[in-house]
């Protein structure tokens, strides 16, 4: 039976070193493409604080201007002065700030003088609250605009860039102007407006949760695909090596054969001159001998056993020296029946029957009709062998894809499976005589003749040799 070939491990290795070195290449480019989009994430965090820094500047500038022409200058001009006590102006300035801050994310506006007391809030509870004296509040007084970003949350939501509520605090000095759209006069007070950006910080998040899916899924199809390519190389890898331990034991046990072939014709030769020796003599030997003298059937037994040997020792050497084929126009039906025609003293005796059906116009093919004739001899021969209480011998030849189709059938008890794969190995027999090399030279027969041969068991029992031969 044929060994099953295992693989080196260094068969594999360089195909195992590549899938690992895959891996590790995505898992880079995985986390290489998850810094990339934090990156990204945070130049987008920037750019957006910077937009909404500019874009809170814009806004206490046009409150500026809308406080200072719809405001102050009527209640200086009405009242001669600005004082927020008053519910009549305080309701207008109320009415200017939020009409001007209509539609816009503006969360919260102060208003603060130069003593650093809050005049005006949308929260009411703090007007009038003194002492406040942040950074931001000093650098509105020397005329300086400043901005910074309140976030709540605990500490993974900030890191992570998703905190529950984000506000920009943008304070600017409130001046008079001099002309119109112009903030040049001195310094009033300071405008403290926040404005909320959690909107925008969750849509910035949101896209940088779409980045990483995104890219995961597309590591991971790249990943499938990398890994589907690494195993069916590595099933490339390991079918080659298969292929060459395959071809390798074929290598060795041709030539251990080629060797014992070698040997086997030159015992054979040294064997034959002998025996053709020893058959010659028993020939003449027989010949002085009387028909009745009881020495005649001892060399009859001579006569016989010496025939036997002849026919293991051309056995022999058909298998160890096949011969060059004769290749010549001959139909393969009619090989058939010169066998079956040779056999039927055997079939009859044995108790067999044969029944032959050929197909109608079967091509004559080139090849050697005398070999041919061997093989089918020693197919038929085992057939018989295999029914030793008689039984059924089935012929077919048919054609078809220009090839000729030989099927030998018997009712045999078919072949175990444990030997099955023994049977075209030389001197492997499971007769009490017999050299094991008829299946062989049969092989080499059907090869020689670029043909194919199988031997399979049918379900209904007994053993079916297929042939198939071109025709060409």
């Amino acid at each position: 039976m044929e060994k099953t070939a295992t693989i080196p491990a260094e068969k594999t290795k360089p195909f195992r070193l590549v899938k690992y070195f895959t891996l590790s290449s995505l898992v880079v480019i995985f986390v290489g493409t998850l810094v990339l989009s934090a990156f990204d994430t945070h130049l987008a965090r920037k750019m957006q604080l910077q937009k909404s820094e500019e874009y809170a500047k814009l806004l206490i500038e046009n409150l500026n201007h809308q406080i200072f022409l719809q405001f102050i200058l009527p209640a200086v001009l009405k009242y001669n002065r600005i004082q927020l006590s008053n519910p009549e102006q305080y309701n207008r300035l109320d009415q200017v700030v939020r009409s001007t801050l209509h539609s816009f994310k503006v969360e919260m506006v102060n208003i603060y003088d130069m003593r650093s007391t809050i005049s005006y809030s949308f929260n009411e509870n703090i007007i009038g609250r003194k002492d406040i004296r942040s950074s931001g509040y000093k650098e509105a007084i020397e005329g300086k605009s400043s901005s910074r970003l309140v976030q709540r949350g605990n500490f993974f939501e900030i890191m992570l860039g998703f905190p529950k509520d984000s506000h920009l605090i943008t304070i600017s000095p409130l001046r008079a102007e001099k002309q119109i759209s112009r903030l040049s006069g001195p310094i009033l007070g300071a405008i403290e407006i926040k404005l909320d950006l959690t909107e925008e910080y969750k849509t910035i998040f949101n896209f940088q949760i779409r980045v990483i899916i995104t890219s995961a899924i597309v590591m991971i199809a790249l990943f499938l695909v990398l890994l589907l390519i690494v195993r069916k190389g590595e099933a490339i890898i390991e079918r080659r090596a298969l292929e060459r331990l395959r071809l390798k034991e074929q290598l060795n046990r041709a030539e251990h054969l080629s060797s014992l072939g070698e040997m086997v014709a030159a015992v054979s030769h040294e064997i034959r001159n002998p025996l053709g020796i020893i058959l010659s003599s028993t020939e003449l030997m027989q010949k002085k001998l009387d028909a009745d003298d009881p020495a005649n059937t001892l060399t009859g037994i001579i006569m016989e056993e010496a025939g036997r040997l002849n026919t293991i020792i051309t056995d022999f050497l058909n298998f160890a020296r096949p011969r060059t084929p004769n290749i010549s126009l001959c139909r393969v039906d009619q090989i058939l029946d010169k066998n079956i025609t040779f056999l039927a003293p055997q079939i009859q005796s044995g108790g067999y029957t044969i029944g032959r059906r050929f197909a109608e116009a079967i091509p004559e093919i080139h090849a050697d009709a005398d070999m041919l004739y061997q093989a089918f001899l020693n197919i038929l021969i085992n057939a018989m062998q295999a029914m030793s209480d008689g039984g059924s011998i089935h012929v077919m030849v048919d054609s078809r894809d220009n090839m000729v189709k030989v099927s030998i059938t018997d009712s045999g008890p078919g072949i175990s499976e444990d030997i099955k794969e023994k049977i075209w190995d030389p001197f492997f027999t499971t007769k009490d005589k017999g050299t094991g090399l008829g299946l062989g030279i049969v092989k080499n027969i059907v090869k020689t003749h670029s043909g194919r041969i199988a031997i399979q068991n049918l379900p209904e029992g007994g053993t079916c040799v297929a042939i198939d031969l071109p025709v060409n």
